[in-house]
């Protein structure tokens, strides 16, 4: 498999790969720079996490599906 499977612009899963990435990126960054209680730093961690293994599903998708016509690097 190689890595320059995973950029395939022209298909959703590539962009909602990317939308969970900034996701949880963000929920990290929340958990980081307020304050919160007990309950909303474990559902912001639920969260994170959730979205850190949908990507990793997408991902996976990515590298085993051939990719589009058209969407290769050079595109």
């Amino acid at each position: 498999m190689q890595i320059k499977r995973l950029w395939q612009p022209r298909r959703g899963l590539f962009w909602m790969m990317l939308m969970f990435n900034v996701l949880s990126s963000v929920c990290t960054y929340v958990m980081r720079a307020h304050p919160l209680n007990t309950v909303g730093m474990l559902l912001l961690a639920f969260i994170a996490l959730l979205n850190v293994g949908f990507g990793l599903v997408a991902a996976w998708a990515l590298m085993r599906d051939p990719p589009t016509e058209g969407a290769g690097p050079g595109d």
